[in-house]
């Protein structure tokens, strides 16, 4: 397989995972809205800060207003995370390795791409915004769903778990980001009243409730949820089940080399993280650290397999805001 064809197979993994995660963690903040009561104040730039775009945030917008900081996230072309440049990178990337994938898979993110552009009106009105992103989600996880079943097993497809599985767990340390932010020492006891619903929250935009149901068996707490999302190994978005993934994706593709000791670190800091003996800020640091590591694995997969004399191979790369 070419590397530049494994590249562009892996970045399109990758910003589909975060158009569909950015879409989650707009979604979710959408929820808090309308589970707590009106005179809780939430400052919607709290997602900015999680992905990392203050400064870039800054730089177009004066003020932090709901509007904005959605115009930001899901439809600025001069945000590369945004969802629509992730899809618009996205497009890029499957439109030039068509010869690797099923038609269905090239027609489905081209239509996302159509729907997203053409709706960038109406993430303004909430209702509309809501129809929006759950429409997002659910083109994701058919396109998802169609490389399962219509892909070989084989290399191509183990780029394709790879990109996804580590955008994934990148995005689930943001998401879980939410509520060490909104509970922090420094906010007012009027937010840390609703703990409970604002972890719930993060669990449905994970698609987790039911698993953390049956799973833990107790009722919902910070330190239960941030501890299953984390470390459990076999819910297919924990960032333990992630890492898991992208050891058997690493083993199995060729001339891995020494790649799978960069993820047995991540294993063994993860393994030593005590949730229940940990303050918001520390959770929030902790998080940071794994993102750390994460971005560094990213490093040595490009470089590993994607670089030649210390360039990338494929145009798309060059949005690696990981």
């Amino acid at each position: 397989m070419l590397s530049r064809s494994a590249e562009r197979i892996y970045w399109l993994a990758r910003y589909l995972e975060r158009t569909e995660n950015t879409a989650r963690l707009v979604s979710i903040y959408m929820n808090f809205l309308m589970d707590m009561p009106r005179d809780v104040q939430m400052g919607w730039v709290t997602l900015v800060h999680i992905i990392g775009g203050r400064d870039a945030f800054n730089k177009l917008y004066k003020s932090d207003t709901e509007r904005n900081v959605c115009l930001f996230l899901l439809t600025d072309l001069n945000n590369s995370a945004s969802l629509l440049s992730s899809l618009s990178f996205a497009r890029e990337n499957i439109r030039t390795s068509r010869e690797l994938l099923p038609d269905e898979a090239w027609e489905l993110v081209n239509e996302m791409y159509l729907f997203a552009k053409s709706g960038q009106d109406n993430i303004l009105n909430r209702r509309e915004r809501y129809l929006f992103l759950q429409h997002i989600i659910q083109q994701c996880q058919r396109f998802t769903g169609l490389l399962s079943g219509a892909m070989c097993k084989d290399n191509p497809y183990g780029f394709i778990r790879l990109g996804r599985s580590l955008e994934r767990a990148d995005m689930t340390t943001r998401i879980l980001d939410i509520g060490t932010l909104l509970l922090a020492e420094d906010r007012s006891n009027q937010i840390r009243q609703y703990e409970s619903i604002i972890w719930m929250n993060i669990l449905k935009s994970v698609s987790a409730l039911l698993m953390y149901r049956q799973q833990v068996r107790s009722r919902i707490k910070g330190h239960d949820v941030l501890t299953y999302l984390l470390k459990d190994t076999s819910l297919p978005r924990s960032v333990g089940c992630c890492i898991k993934e992208m050891v058997t994706c690493i083993n199995e593709l060729p001339n891995h080399n020494n790649l799978p000791e960069y993820l047995q670190v991540l294993e063994q800091y993860l393994n030593q993280i005590k949730i229940n003996e940990s303050s918001q800020l520390q959770i929030h640091e902790i998080l940071d650290v794994i993102q750390k590591h994460l971005g560094e694995i990213n490093n040595q997969i490009c470089q590993h397999w994607f670089l030649v004399n210390g360039q990338p191979l494929a145009s798309s790369a060059q949005q690696e805001n990981s």
